[in-house]
């Protein structure tokens, strides 16, 4: 379905979903958890629920509550019995080894569909392997092209066998505990799969780091939901001690908090606006990394207003200005809209990795901004926008079924002299699937709304 946004300036309030971040790592912990977790996480996406699928299937038991959040009891079989690595035999040679009781059911091969999430593969790979669990991964979308290595290759290292198949993966083995070695620059949630499967293993291990950490923050998210369910790791330099045999133990009651990566539409939206845009439901003190959309369009020149239940956002005079991708590569495609109507050159440096997320998200990006009259030029490692006082629109724009490019293509129609029509737009259901919803609640010009088509 496409959507035809009518242009110019919005202002008013909305309040966003749940940080998808947040509420993959506390829902994987309750899943191993010692007793049922109740999760308070407004909204679920189509990645989130990519998830709950997998640990169904693992043996977790989900239910999506009235109040918009979920139940889950953990995984019935986990903890039955003690893990072991003394048999490092075959995947059914020893039910010591095995997630499953029963021996028919040790042996059989359990399908997790991921969908188009990374998160939901990266993160559950390395805890098949610490379950010894005979798991086929199936992607979809771009999934299958988007890097494992080298996370396969060290998983493999210790113990597991890994093997895949267009977009099928097939995994078995035990994973065993010891060294291991990641680089910190391909993707965090490597490591933040690792972190959450090598406290269940029988002894301790260590995880190093080489080359320097990129998007740090959703490190911090993996770091602070192990520390609330009471999992014990030392971090250093460069490196994170592991002790094994432990369980984790969320609070009863968890609530994920609003999501940034999300508001930062909103809150971009605000910048190009004169009366605003307020977003509710943040957590200003918040370690979710794409907080630093606020610092970002402060150094573009818009006036920031921050208290404790909402931030708003106002457009000022706005200027050019550098922004290294390397920790918020999620914020490029919205930022790259409001450095298009910002005066003089803007450039976007350390943006390689956008080339491998849902879509080349460096080409996709600036295809958008090309097609709606922004003065762009793609440059292997990022981008270079000079600013212009509107955008032409009246185009329609191809998401390449990328969440992220749709919702900075309508936050581009605020600043366009036509309509923006935008293609496939159900693909924000990825992430917010109630994204052009919200978008409509805010006052457009003469009050008139987008209309779906």
């Amino acid at each position: 379905m496409n959507v035809t946004l009518i242009p110019g300036p919005r202002t008013g309030r909305v309040k966003v979903p749940a940080s998808k971040s947040q509420a993959h790592r506390l829902m994987i912990l309750a899943a191993l958890g010692t007793s049922e977790t109740k999760i308070l996480c407004e909204g679920i996406s189509q990645d989130i629920e990519a998830t709950m699928s997998c640990l169904s299937a693992l043996g977790a038991e989900i239910s999506v509550c009235a109040d918009e959040g979920f139940l889950v009891r953990p995984i019935s079989a986990f903890g039955n019995r003690a893990y072991s690595n003394a048999d490092t035999g075959s995947a059914c040679a020893s039910e010591e080894l095995r997630l499953d009781i029963d021996a028919p059911d040790s042996c059989r091969i359990q399908h997790l569909f991921c969908g188009e999430s990374g998160s939901t593969l990266r993160f559950l790979l390395p805890l098949s392997g610490a379950f010894m669990a005979n798991v086929v991964f199936h992607m979809e979308g771009r999934l299958p092209e988007r890097p494992l290595a080298p996370l396969d290759s060290e998983l493999m290292k210790h113990g597991m066998t890994i093997q895949r198949e267009n977009e099928l993966l097939y995994c078995s083995g035990q994973l065993m505990p010891g060294d291991f070695t990641l680089p910190g620059n391909i993707s965090s949630q490597y490591i933040s799969g690792l972190l959450m499967a090598l406290p269940l293993l029988s002894s301790g291990s260590r995880l190093f780091i080489t080359e320097k950490i990129e998007s740090e923050g959703y490190l911090t998210i993996t770091e602070d939901a192990l520390r609330l369910s009471g999992i014990q790791f030392k971090k250093k330099e460069n490196f994170y001690e592991i002790p094994g045999g432990q369980r984790s133990a969320l609070p009863s009651v968890c609530r994920v908090e609003g999501d940034y990566s999300s508001a930062a539409f909103f809150l971009c939206a605000g910048a190009l606006s004169k009366n605003g845009v307020c977003v509710e439901g943040l957590n200003p003190h918040s370690s979710q990394g794409d907080r630093r959309v606020i610092e970002v369009l402060k150094r573009f020149g818009a006036e920031i207003k921050e208290e404790e239940d909402f931030i708003s956002v106002r457009r000022k005079t706005l200027k050019g200005c550098v922004i290294d991708a390397s920790q918020v590569p999620d914020l490029i495609p919205v930022l790259s809209v409001v450095a298009a109507v910002a005066e003089g050159e803007s450039r976007i440096i350390h943006a390689g990795r956008l080339r491998i997320k849902e879509s080349d998200r460096l080409a996709s990006t600036a295809e958008m901004l090309t097609t709606l009259g922004a003065d762009v030029t793609e440059e292997e490692e990022g981008l270079r926008i000079l600013g212009k006082p509107f955008l032409r629109g009246g185009a329609l724009v191809d998401p390449y079924r990328d969440h992220r490019i749709a919702m900075a293509a309508s936050v581009a129609a605020m600043v366009s002299e036509r309509p923006v029509v935008i293609k496939d737009s159900e693909c924000v259901k990825k992430s917010y699937p109630n994204f052009f919803r919200d978008f409509e609640y805010l006052e457009g010009p003469e009050d008139r709304k987008g209309e779906m088509v």
